[in-house]
Order: C-alpha cells, then structure tokens, then sequence
C-alpha cells in the first residue's frame, strides 16, 4: 500500500513517575527521556514498519530538533520530500508522564500549526500517488479539510484519526472520510454525549448509529466497527502493558498499512500491531516490524 500522511511532528520529552500529579502538585520522577513523536509521524513510521511505501507531508522548525527528526524519519524509509521548514517557529514538543501503564501528554504545536493550504497543494503528485491518505487533528482543521477533499475528488481512501479529541468536528470530516476512527472519548465528543458518559453508553450508541465509516477504538477491549449496518467487535489481544503512549498511532498507521485487506482483517492486524506496541516503553520504540507481527499473530490462531 501506499499510505501518505498529512500530520504532525514533534519531540517528545518523557518522564516516568509512580503517579500522574494532580493541579498543583510536584511528584518526583524516575526516568527521563527524549524521544520521537507527532501523531502523524508516529503513524507513518507504524506504517512504514508493517510494509507500507509511506510519504509525508508535515512541518518542522528551522531547528535541530526539525532536523533530528526529519533524519530518523528518512532512516525509516519514509518520504520525507514533503516537510516543510517553517523559520521563525520550532518544531512541535509534547511532554509526557508515564506513571503505570497510563499517560498524559501536553502539545506545543509550533511548526506543525504553520502547515497550510498551500503547502499540501504544493505536493498535489503526493496526493494522487497515494492509495490511503490518513490524517488526524495536530495540525490546522483547514489543513484536514482540504486533504478529505482531495481524497474524495480523486477517489482515495481517507482514513481520519480525530485525535486529540475534537470540540466541533464539521459534518463534512464525519461524513465523507472513508473511515473516522475516534477512541471512545473522542467518540463521545464527535456525537455530544454527556462529558462524563460510560463506555456501555458509548456502545449502545454506536450499535444505533449504523455508519459505516465509523470504528471506535476501546483500549485493551479492542476495536467496534461496522460491517454491512451491523456492529462488529474486533477483541483485544491480551499482553502485559507496560506504557500505552502511541497505541492509538500504532493502529491508525496499521490500518493504513492493511487497508486493502477486507474490513476484518485489517481491524484484526491493526489491533494486533497495537497489542504489540504497548509491551515496550515508548511511542515509537513499541511500534512493531511486519514479521514481528507476524509471529504475534500466529501465536494466537
């Protein structure tokens, strides 16, 4: 597959901790590391890993931290052709705390609010080589709307990771991508469910609303999807978790890296990928090769 991401970059700096600090509070740490991040990278190299012929269309600071990440992105033969420099602007940060299994991350945007328009028009032969284009929400709405517009004119397939979670996603991002794939808060925010809804709530409706673009993402419980109006539940592999940064980029890019295999299967390798990405620490380091997965998939036939 050829998978073309339109998304983020960032440097992640990441702290390990025994707990998630409340307002206010200052906890001690018992790691530190600086790592590479950005939704959107992150699930281009996914993709890349699991076979796909992958290109980017991003941007960076005129920094170290933009050419840091532009060079590691290439050594994972990823099209980098497509990242913009922006001067005057960094590159985008994301720090994150780790504490058992979970995570919180806080964003600086930098470059990656500096994309425009214009230069993803500038890389129109990437748009037209691509099979999938596949797109969340760290960069400028007008940025994902133009790409979903260029995916509909030319007949590709769209994937749209709403990610981080929308506050008014227009009609048009839910109704013509060819899949959306929020987790089951941003599920919630896309239809106006009450704010502190349960999953069993979020389920019942999406057994209700019958689109079939829709699959929702429900952590170690696995994936809901729909499949001729029918919903569908893809079960979560069962693994000892050791940090869940970046198993939502893991299976978007695994999705788009499986896209021409039928709905259920790649659902089933996409939730497979990202089992095996939250076994390891990292966003990234997690992210599993195709044979890697392979093997983890015939352990469990």
């Amino acid at each position: 597959m050829k998978v073309l991401v339109i998304g983020s970059i960032n440097t992640d700096f990441v702290v390990e901790s025994n707990i998630l600090p409340e307002l206010g509070e200052t906890v001690f740490g018992q790691d530190f590391a600086m790592l590479s991040g950005g939704k959107g990278a992150n699930q281009a190299v996914a993709a890349a890993r699991l076979g796909a012929t992958v290109s980017m269309i991003a941007a960076v600071g005129d920094d170290e931290m933009g050419r840091r990440e532009t060079k590691l992105l290439k050594q994972e033969n990823i099209d980098t052709s497509g990242i913009h420099i922006k001067i005057g602007v960094p590159t985008g940060v994301a720090v994150v705390n780790v504490s058992q299994g979970d995570n919180c991350i806080i964003v600086v945007s930098g470059a990656n609010a500096a994309l425009t328009v214009d230069d993803i028009r500038e890389q129109q032969d990437k748009i037209l080589a691509a099979d999938v284009i596949l797109c969340s929400l760290e960069i400028p709405l007008a940025c994902v709307e133009y790409a979903n517009q260029q995916a509909y004119k030319y007949g590709k397939k769209f994937i749209l990771n709403p990610a981080p979670a929308p506050h008014d996603l227009p009609d048009e991002l839910v109704a013509l991508p060819t899949l959306v794939t929020p987790n089951l808060i941003e599920y919630a925010q896309i239809f106006g469910l009450p704010e502190h809804c349960q999953a069993a709530d979020v389920v019942h409706h999406f057994k209700q609303y019958s689109q079939e673009n829709m699959l929702v993402t429900c952590g170690r419980h696995g994936v809901l999807y729909h499949h001729h109006s029918y919903a569908q539940r893809q079960s979560g592999f069962k693994v000892n978790t050791l940090d869940s940064t970046g198993a939502g980029d893991t299976f978007n890019g695994a999705l788009a890296a499986f896209f021409d295999m039928p709905r259920r299967e790649a659902v089933r390798h996409a939730t497979a990928a990202a089992a095996l990405s939250v076994t390891r620490k990292g966003a990234r380091n997690g992210m599993p090769f195709i044979e890697e997965l392979k093997r983890f998939m015939q352990e469990y036939q």
